[in-house]
């Protein structure tokens, strides 16, 4: 239920329980009957406990919405931390890899293609990030094969990560 909708219908109990306590005043000056009395009573006693019941639950909402902001929070401040811890060992796991390039003796062009090959993009994509033609990407990625002496995508990426993977 939406604020507008609470907000409406606490409106409308309130209204009802006006109008029936001006009715019961009114009635109980000109002598109205018991049953008559209790039953517009009861009315504005259903009215009442409709208006307690709204406002338990939009409490509730709000301790249960605070509740969450806190929880994102939270969630948030782990993620960073996570982030900011992960991000040393991602840094040095670059620069491992970096290293192993270089003692393949891949030129500036190679490595950049063995990175791109290793995030996972396909020769046409690694062709458009580096403004070159597809037929320059296979190339370079021949060349990343043949110096490192793997057979393909797969292998390279198993050489850097195959040992990150608990068996």
């Amino acid at each position: 239920m939406t604020k507008k909708e609470r907000t409406l219908i606490f409106t409308i109990l309130i209204g009802i329980i006006i109008v029936v306590l001006i009715d019961l005043f009114s009635d109980f000056k000109e002598g109205a009957r018991w049953w008559h009395l209790t039953t517009e009573g009861s009315i504005a006693l259903f009215a009442m406990g409709g208006i307690f019941i709204l406002m338990k639950d939009t409490f509730k909402l709000k301790q249960n919405l605070e509740n969450e902001r806190k929880n994102v929070e939270v969630l948030k401040d782990e993620s960073l931390k996570w982030r900011n811890q992960a991000k040393k060992y991602i840094e040095g796991l670059s620069s491992a890899i970096d290293s192993q390039l270089d003692a393949w003796k891949l030129s500036a062009a190679e490595k950049d293609v063995a990175f791109l090959l290793l995030k996972g993009l396909s020769l046409k994509e690694i062709a458009g990030i580096r403004n070159t033609t597809e037929k320059t990407a296979r190339a370079h990625s021949v060349a990343v094969y043949y110096k490192s002496g793997l057979s393909g995508r797969s292998e390279l990426a198993a050489f850097f990560l195959e040992d990150l993977f608990v068996p």
